[in-house]
């Protein structure tokens, strides 16, 4: 039987705050490489798009696994001597009271997970802004609320605190902090963690610590220092995983430890611990990566870094030289976050596209302070494929804005 009737299947209202800028411009990419034209890309975290191969005892350990047909659902947790490695690397580090341990389909999954389990519809997390736009999607998809604090450009990136401070109010239910940061490319300093530390402790905050990056410092002058080591006596949620620092992005295998007292953190642990059950597990092969990663050669992470550090060198270089263009020099990951002194940046980086076949992202795709503009960078391409990019952007801002 057929019918004449056409009807529409409405999405529900809250998706109308669920944005993702990283892909949603790689649509606009999709319809330029269709007319023919090379797109340079400089606009997704993907090391392994570009010269940086997977270690291969990684790539071992999970072959064998799935040979040794390892190849059904793993502990929802995650895998034991995954998580036992995840432990021995985080005490090794300096964590304290870790009560708990979980491995999923990537930091993502586990970021979700978490949150879905803190917040009720109207509560709130203190975000950075800029952000990454993960979690707005998340917050989104809750029907909770976005709570940015800025982090202050003349500052190097470090948090605003009175910003922060100012902020917090009674559906305030956790600070996020990420560090090293996405999109700045920031390190935060003990002074910012102790301070952020002290506010928690006295508004009775949860801290989420997003630290995917932390493998990659770029300057030798500097480390990164976990702000759950800071404050064991605090519930902290440190997130980690594989795709950056081990180049294997297309795992989705990384991982939230949790610290602190077990009184303050049980009931919410186990709600978390609900989730992950009823997805059953990570990619269980995927988990046998986690122990030879940590545990195993870090021979690569120095060829990594000196990479990097040669293409961000570039782009600071670039950037100083170049008209209507200020940059904070990035400390780590792979990302710049240079300020544009243009009105409008979101149609700057599409007609940069368009016209010049250079993808980045707008700034306000990350979120940034009302009356700037800005683009992120990612400088993950080999030197000679950034500096094309880097010549295009500048005859782009010298025909556009008439310099």
């Amino acid at each position: 039987m057929t019918s004449n009737v056409t009807y529409r299947i409405a999405p529900a209202t809250r998706m109308a705050n669920v944005s993702y800028a990283i892909r949603d411009l790689a649509v606009v990419a999709d319809q330029v490489a269709r007319q023919g034209h090379k797109i340079l890309y400089l606009n997704i975290g993907d090391p392994c798009k570009f010269d940086f191969p997977t270690p291969p005892h990684m790539i071992e350990a999970v072959e064998r696994a799935i040979r040794d047909g390892l190849n059904g659902y793993g502990e929802s947790l995650g895998e034991p001597s995954a998580v036992e490695a995840i432990r021995s690397k985080a005490e090794e580090r300096g964590f304290r009271n870790i009560q708990g341990i979980m491995v999923g389909m990537g930091s993502g999954e586990v970021i979700d997970n978490c949150l879905t389990a803190l917040l009720n519809p109207g509560d709130n997390i203190l975000t950075p802004c800029p952000d990454y736009p993960l979690y707005g999607a998340v917050l989104g998809k809750l029907g909770a609320e976005l709570n940015p604090y800025f982090l202050s450009e003349e500052n190097n990136w470090q948090p605003d605190l009175d910003d922060l401070a100012a902020r917090i109010n009674p559906r305030t239910k956790a600070i996020l902090l990420i560090n090293p940061n996405n999109p700045t490319g920031a390190t935060y300093s003990r002074a910012t963690l102790e301070r952020v530390v002290e506010l928690a402790r006295r508004h009775g905050l949860l801290i989420l610590a997003d630290e995917i990056y932390d493998k990659l410092i770029l300057d030798d002058d500097r480390e990164h220092l976990s702000i759950a080591t800071l404050a064991p006596d605090l519930p902290v949620i440190t997130f980690n995983g594989l795709s950056k620092a081990y180049l294997v992005p297309g795992w989705r295998i990384g991982w939230a430890v949790a610290t602190g007292p077990a009184e303050s953190l049980g009931d919410y642990l186990e709600a978390v611990y609900k989730l992950l059950r009823a997805r059953l597990s990570a990619p269980h092969p995927f988990m046998y990566a986690i122990a030879p990663a940590l545990l195993g050669p870090q021979d690569h992470l120095k060829e990594v870094r000196a990479k990097l550090r040669r293409r961000r060198d570039l782009t600071v270089q670039w950037a100083a030289r170049t008209p209507h263009i200020s940059l904070v020099t990035p400390r780590a990951a792979f990302y710049a976050f240079p300020k544009l002194e243009v009105p409008d940046d979101k149609k700057f980086v599409t007609e940069l596209l368009q016209q010049k076949h250079v993808l980045c992202v707008h700034g306000s795709g990350f979120g940034q302070r009302p009356g700037t503009c800005h683009m992120r960078i990612v400088y993950l391409a080999q030197e000679e494929v950034l500096e094309e990019a880097y010549s295009n952007i500048t005859d782009f801002i010298s025909r556009r804005y008439n310099d």
